[in-house]
């Protein structure tokens, strides 16, 4: 992880944002955009990564991240939230033109594809983890091609 002024106040922020929150597994969904995060390389992918979902799961708002972080971080973390209506694979089309947005992307599926991660298999229907992989290997096959 990249630790400066601007990634501590993501971290800070997210991790207040998410607080009470937990994964399939009853881990506190936290650690997600952390390990997202320690993917990264530079201090605004770092931001982004450890943003990625405080949009779309907390009551924080864009406008908001907007007052604390420059555009290079507000404008993926707007790609990365998929909006209520939106189809999954035209929001993966919106995101694989910004190159941020696209790396976090990849890191994420990388870590929502991990398996391993769920504990109790049983406590998830195999229809769900089917609909995920399919989900996930198309995203990953567009953002990958875009990619180069």
């Amino acid at each position: 992880m990249i630790y400066t002024e601007l990634t501590n106040k993501a971290m800070r922020i997210a991790y207040e944002a998410h607080h009470g929150q937990y994964d399939v597994n009853g881990v506190p969904y936290i650690f997600h955009p952390y390990h997202v995060a320690e993917q990264m390389t530079d201090e605004i992918t770092t931001c982004v990564a450890l943003l990625h979902d405080v949009i779309e799961d907390t009551d924080i708002t864009i406008e908001e991240l907007e007052q604390v972080f420059p555009a290079e971080v507000t404008e993926p973390v707007r790609l990365l939230t998929h909006e209520k209506g939106t189809e999954y694979i035209d929001y993966i089309e919106k995101i694989k033109t910004n190159p941020v947005a696209r790396t976090v992307k990849l890191a994420d599926i990388a870590h929502n594809s991990d398996m391993s991660r769920i504990t109790d298999l049983n406590a998830v229907p195999a229809e769900k983890i089917i609909r995920w992989k399919r989900k996930y290997t198309e995203a990953k096959r567009i953002l990958e091609k875009y990619q180069g």
